[in-house]
């Protein structure tokens, strides 16, 4: 596992790549930016998997000492930068994980590679130390940043990187990918499908996951039961959503999604572009009980909770809010 032949889509970067590897033009710096999922993380294994291969074919030939340490995450000369989860990465991380250690030499390998994971939580102090690596690193050094917004960074770090933008693939590579890996029926695949939106990894994880699954529970309470919530129950049913706060985008997506399902039914009465095909009734009974205004209503109350919460409003009282228009339409 781990060619760049595993990698479904990113053809160019790909490309890009093994030739940097073959022609011996590797650079020291990279960005590899995407959203969430993206499946930058598996193109940064590989590409360091590659980069050390003994075979130096472009590729990883997956039999080589190197090779069976990177599969094994033990080849001492990749090193990922670890940090609190929900924390910052600091200078001092910066400096002692990676600064300090680049000077030791390879201990088996052509390269020592730095993956640096989420790297937009870097620190300015952070990226100004990194700075003078990147502008003068020793010629085994490579850093591999990750991030899922490159905006964030520096204009000094941004213009000595190479950047490579990880964008959604098209819908028949999900399902291949989907259908190459997964037991799923055609409902789950469909589902994840219109969720994922080019994103191999979301695809996956609405597929797999229990905690799609208890999110598409809690989407589903609110939809059947908004609008006969007392002001108690609205409250914690604001509380439930907050075990989402971290995954709110997703929450927020499907919520939208289910009220497009109503609004297209009520509409046309046709089943068949459907995402929630499997809750055709409950689909009929809320579209019967929404007028077309209320549903519009929910629709643009959801896109502005988006807008407020990355604005840093008060989380609970936006989701009250987004709670109480449910329940009036």
């Amino acid at each position: 596992m781990n060619t760049f032949a595993d990698i479904y889509g990113y053809d160019k970067i790909k490309e890009h790549l093994q030739n940097a590897i073959k022609l011996n033009k590797v650079s020291h710096a990279y960005i590899f930016n995407g959203s969430l999922g993206a499946g930058k993380k598996m193109m940064a294994r590989t590409f360091a998997k590659a980069l050390q291969c003994e075979e130096h074919s472009g590729d990883a030939c997956g039999k080589c000492h190197s090779c069976i340490q990177a599969d094994s995450g033990n080849n001492p000369d990749i090193i990922w930068i670890t940090h609190e989860k929900t924390g910052s990465i600091g200078v001092d991380d910066i400096r002692n994980q990676l600064i300090g250690d680049m000077q030791i030499k390879p201990y088996s390998s052509r390269f020592k590679i730095y993956i640096v994971d989420e790297a937009e939580k870097l620190t300015v102090q952070a990226q100004n130390a990194l700075l003078k690596t990147i502008e003068e690193p020793p010629a085994y050094g490579i850093i591999i940043l990750l991030t899922t917004n490159a905006d964030i960074f520096l204009q000094t770090i941004l213009s000595r990187c190479v950047k490579l933008d990880f964008k959604p693939v098209g819908d028949d590579l999900v399902e291949k990918y989907l259908k190459d890996n997964y037991q799923l029926s055609d409902y789950e695949i469909r589902f994840a499908l219109a969720f994922a939106q080019g994103n191999i990894g979301r695809a996956v994880a609405i597929a797999t996951s229990p905690d799609f699954a208890r999110l598409k529970e809690s989407v589903l309470r609110v939809v059947k039961h908004a609008k006969d919530y007392s002001v108690t129950e609205i409250m914690g049913e604001v509380k439930a959503v907050t075990d989402y706060k971290a995954s709110i985008d997703d929450y927020l997506d499907m919520l939208s999604m289910w009220y497009r399902d109503v609004l297209v039914f009520k509409s046309t009465n046709d089943t068949n572009s459907l995402i929630f095909k499997d809750e055709i009734s409950l689909i009929k009974s809320i579209g019967s009980q929404s007028s077309y205004e209320g549903l519009e209503n929910i629709l643009t109350a959801i896109d502005k909770v988006k807008i407020r919460l990355k604005a840093n409003v008060n989380f609970d009282l936006v989701i009250e809010l987004l709670i109480m228009t449910i329940k009036e339409a």
